[in-house]
C-alpha cells in the first residue's frame, strides 16, 4: 500500500476525523448497539453504503489530481457527491472533516490548490482522495484508505462510548480485511468514470440518525460532531 495512503488512514493525521463517530453516538443513545456482539453488523453496513461511495469518489478524486484535470471537473465531483449525500447533517459533517483534511494536506501536498480553489470547503472523500492521488497513491490504495475509515472511526468511537474492550474492537475490524478488499476493488473500478455515473449507495437510516443526532448536538452536550 502507498506510503501516502497509509499516512492519510492514520489515526494521527491532523484531519479532525477523532470528533466524528460515523453516527455511532446516535446508534448508541438508542441502544440499537449496547454490546460488542451489536457493532460488527452496523460496521459492516455502514462499509457497503456510506464507505463504498466515499471509497468510490475518493478514488475518483486520486484519479483526477494524476490526470491534472480542469476545475471544472472537481465542481462536478462535488455536485455529484452532494446529490448523493441526502442529509443535511451528512453533508456537513463530510465538509466539516474534508476541511480539516485538506488544511493539515495542503501543506504536504501542495498540488490540491486546485481543488481548493474552487471548492474551498470539499468533501472529505474528494480531498482525501486529492491528497491521496497528489502524493503519489493509486486509486485503490486510495478507495481502501476511505473504506478503512469509514469503519475505524465508528469502532474507535465504541471504545470511548461504550467502553469495549479495544482489543476486541480491533479484532472486529480486522475480521472486515476481506469486505474493505472488496469495496476497494470496486470503488477503484469506477475510478476513470464520469462523475454522474460513479456508484450511488444508499443509507436511509444512517440520514436519518444523522439528522436526529444533528438536533441532539444543539439541545445536549455530545461527545462526537457527527
Amino acid at each position: 500500500m502507498d506510503v501516502t495512503a497509509l499516512l492519510l488512514a492514520d489515526s494521527r493525521f491532523p484531519g479532525g476525523g477523532h470528533v466524528h463517530s460515523g453516527g455511532l453516538e446516535e446508534v448508541v443513545a438508542r441502544k440499537l448497539v449496547t454490546t460488542e456482539r451489536d457493532l460488527p453488523p452496523f460496521l459492516h453496513s455502514r462499509l457497503w453504503t456510506a464507505g463504498l461511495l466515499a471509497a468510490a469518489f475518493g478514488a475518483a478524486s486520486a484519479h483526477a489530481v494524476r490526470r491534472n484535470v480542469a476545475s471544472g471537473h472537481w465542481l462536478r465531483l462535488d455536485a455529484e457527491l452532494d446529490a448523493r449525500t441526502p442529509s443535511h447533517a451528512q453533508r456537513e459533517a463530510s465538509r466539516a472533516q474534508g476541511r480539516g483534511t485538506a488544511r493539515a494536506g495542503r501543506i504536504a501536498w501542495p498540488a490540491v490548490g486546485k481543488l481548493l480553489a474552487v471548492t474551498p470547503r470539499p468533501h472529505h472523500p474528494i480531498i482525501t482522495g486529492a491528497l491521496a492521488g497528489a502524493g503519489g497513491a493509486a486509486p485503490r490504495d486510495t478507495a481502501l484508505t476511505l473504506a478503512y475509515l469509514a469503519v475505524s472511526g465508528p469502532a474507535s468511537a465504541a471504545v470511548r462510548l461504550l467502553g469495549f474492550d479495544p482489543l476486541t474492537v480491533n479484532a472486529l475490524v480486522v475480521r472486515l480485511a476481506p469486505q474493505l478488499e472488496a469495496v476497494a476493488d470496486e470503488a477503484a473500478a469506477t475510478a476513470g468514470a464520469d462523475p454522474a455515473d460513479l456508484p450511488a449507495p444508499s443509507a436511509p437510516a444512517l440520514d436519518l440518525l444523522a439528522e436526529a443526532h444533528l438536533r441532539h448536538h444543539e439541545e445536549e452536550v455530545r461527545l462526537f460532531a457527527s
